[in-house]
């Protein structure tokens, strides 16, 4: 019994002076509820002491593009009497296509920012609630009555725009006399009737413009837990719970000129459609920060995440004079698994301020996007959505931390 008591005295006087040895220059005194205080190189302040934090943070993002290629319009029109070719519903033009979803550019990064809020407990564990926002990404396209180098045949067909949107009711007829041929027969009739041979806003229109708006928004609040620590590295679990939310709008305005140049909102038309998916769902992970020394340090931040996602698919025709409209509404639900990465270069210039660099990504997997974002069935509005396998979100963040 006296020999083993000597031996764990003499154990517990060699931890004590190994302890006292390290150089105090370089370290910072960490200490945890019920043990004696130890002494580590990390220059994080001593995480003991509970507290506020808050970040600020500017982030430079893209995503993946969520729209398929789909033709909307064609240069051209279409006899839709069968005064002007003898038969009804001919197609006058070349067919070339004139405004495409795949004129959209691919890719590009947008400016976004997040901020963080938090508590500190004496134990090291953190509390936090954050928000995260990409600002929104616009994307334009379109065609005008000036086709590429002028061309067109001697009817001049190619100045002309046209597209396959049926079912529509008469408010959306457009002008009368768009053409020659409709100015000549009206002049010729003694009532002055007649016209209207290029029948609906989308038939011989003048112009069409398409956009496509992104954004992304993500909020959590969650809990980081250190579990284990030594001398240069520490690990932590991460979990709480999250929302994310990408929203996605097109946008499809025709306008219509009579042929003196005349235009009014009842001969313009807008086609919108929405795809809006918030996510909501728990979210588990870990992380581990190294310290490389002159108070820098590196951290990877791992998390997944099983999102129920709440899909509203909204489409909508409307005369721009807003007397009519015509709408889809549907929702839908699935479940998206999604997991994120960070990793990020740390800097402590002084106690309680920590400045950080680095770069972050957000997959998503099974969440839709619009494969053909315009249904041409005014009656029926049906464009269709398809399963995204992935879909990304990343790019480079630098953010300043502050404890007080």
């Amino acid at each position: 019994m006296m020999r083993n008591r000597l031996y764990g005295g003499l154990l517990l006087v060699g931890v004590a002076v190994f302890v006292g040895a390290s150089p105090a220059g370089a370290q910072d005194t960490y200490q945890y509820a019920g043990n004696p205080e130890i002494n580590l190189p990390y220059p994080t302040g001593n995480p003991s002491e509970h507290g506020f934090f808050t970040t600020l943070e500017f982030m430079y993002l893209t995503q993946t593009r969520a729209i398929g290629d789909q033709t909307v319009a064609y240069r051209g029109l279409i006899d839709s009497t069968g005064n002007i070719t003898g038969i009804p519903g001919t197609y006058i033009g070349s067919r070339l296509g004139a405004v495409t979803t795949g004129d959209f550019p691919r890719g590009g990064f947008q400016p976004g920012f997040k901020l963080d809020f938090g508590y500190k407990l004496d134990d090291g564990t953190s509390i936090y609630v954050n928000y995260m926002r990409q600002f929104e990404v616009n994307s334009h396209a379109g065609a005008s009555l000036v086709p590429p180098f002028f061309r067109s045949d001697t009817s001049l067909a190619d100045t002309f725009l046209v597209s396959g949107v049926y079912n529509f009711p008469a408010q959306f007829a457009g002008p009368l006399n768009k053409t020659q041929y409709d100015a000549a027969q009206i002049a010729a009739s003694p009532t002055g009737a007649g016209g209207g041979n290029t029948y609906g806003i989308w038939n011989g229109a003048s112009q069409m413009d398409i956009q496509f708006n992104q954004w992304f928004t993500q909020a959590e609040f969650g809990m980081r837990v250190p579990m284990f620590q030594n001398e240069y590295s520490r690990v932590y679990g991460m979990g709480g719970a999250r929302f994310d939310w990408f929203y996605d709008r097109f946008k499809w305005l025709t306008v219509d000129y009579d042929i003196n140049g005349n235009q009014s909102p009842s001969y313009a038309a807008t086609y919108t459609n929405t795809l809006s998916q918030r996510m909501y769902g728990p979210f588990v992970g870990c992380g581990n920060e190294v310290f490389l020394g002159n108070r820098a340090s590196l951290s990877l931040d791992l998390t997944g995440a099983l999102l129920m996602d709440i899909i509203k698919e909204r489409a909508k025709y409307e005369l721009n004079d807003e007397t009519i409209q015509n709408k889809l509404s549907r929702d839908e639900f699935n479940i998206v698994p999604s997991v994120t990465a960070n990793v990020n270069l740390w800097w402590y210039p002084i106690e309680g301020v920590q400045i950080r660099a680095g770069y972050s990504c957000y997959t998503f997997f099974n969440t839709k996007y619009m494969s053909s974002p315009v249904g041409f069935d005014y009656a029926t509005i049906d464009p269709v959505y398809s399963t995204q396998f992935i879909r990304i979100v990343h790019g480079a963040n630098f953010g300043l931390m502050l404890f007080f």
